[in-house]
């Protein structure tokens, strides 16, 4: 090795840890055009866990330099007996934290032999400002594996969003805060169908569904329960239709949703 080359190594190591992984950080310095989702996926952890622990309020903006606090996670399975609340005492985690990672509603009923998340806590975070912005943050309202994905064609055919695998009777959740717009439970194509607006020309539609839990004009938050997963109007199997629409025009949501976390 030349001596240039010995002198130079210790700055390019410098340089790689100054770069900073979420995969295998505590803290992470953002960086230039990073977003929170991002992140999230690169460490590991729900983009909605890590906005918890940080204080962060929707839409989640993050700016480059500032340092967010990645929260660990660890598993534990369920024994007889035992209730959401007392695992979170015997964790030392907050059980809204352990909701919020698990994806459970109140009121926080577990079952034996299921597995839950914990992630790791810090202190109490510190209040942010909310910082404005054009696009919502979104999240998936199902975990399910996506069936059909979204396309377009020259002739405007094509397929208008996401089509998601569903269980009967599973939550579908609001994948941004927002506005209940549109309700209806007979429509020819989607049967029992909910349209969210999110402000600033966004929109979310869910449809197949079993059965709504919402009505029009409420507000709802994100990962609210807003329906119930199933076979509603033309499907051909259990799932929910998924679409984002931007000043009334279709987008793909995989573009703005984080990664299905592995079932």
């Amino acid at each position: 090795m030349s001596s240039r080359a010995a002198f130079l190594m210790p700055f390019v190591a410098f340089a790689l840890l100054a770069a900073g992984n979420p995969a295998t950080e505590n803290h992470h310095v953002v960086e230039e055009g990073e977003t929170l989702g991002g992140i999230a996926n690169r460490a590991g952890v729900e983009a909605a866990v890590i906005a918890a622990a940080n204080g962060l309020v929707e839409p989640y903006d993050v700016q480059k330099g500032e340092r967010l606090f990645i929260p660990r996670q660890r598993s534990h399975r369920v024994k007889a007996g035992e209730t959401q609340g007392g695992i979170a005492n015997r964790a030392g985690v907050p059980l809204s934290t352990i909701a919020i990672a698990n994806g459970i509603d109140p009121p926080y009923a577990v079952r034996s032999g299921q597995r839950l998340i914990i992630p790791s806590v810090m202190g109490e975070p510190t209040a942010r400002r909310r910082v404005p912005r054009d696009r919502p943050f979104f999240r998936r309202p199902h975990d399910g594996k996506v069936l059909a994905g979204f396309a377009k064609r020259a002739d405007g055919g094509g397929h208008d969003g996401l089509d998601i695998a569903v269980i009967p009777g599973d939550m579908v959740r609001a994948a941004a805060t927002g506005s209940v717009r549109l309700t209806e439970t007979d429509n020819r194509r989607f049967g029992h169908m909910v349209v969210i607006d999110h402000g600033n020309g966004w929109n979310t539609t869910y449809g197949h569904l079993a059965r709504l839990t919402v009505a029009e004009g409420e507000t709802v938050k994100a990962g609210e329960r807003i329906g119930i997963g199933g076979q509603g109007g033309v499907a051909t199997r259990p799932e929910l239709h998924f679409e984002i629409t931007r000043n009334g025009r279709d987008v793909d949501p995989g573009r703005y949703l984080p990664k299905r976390r592995n079932r």
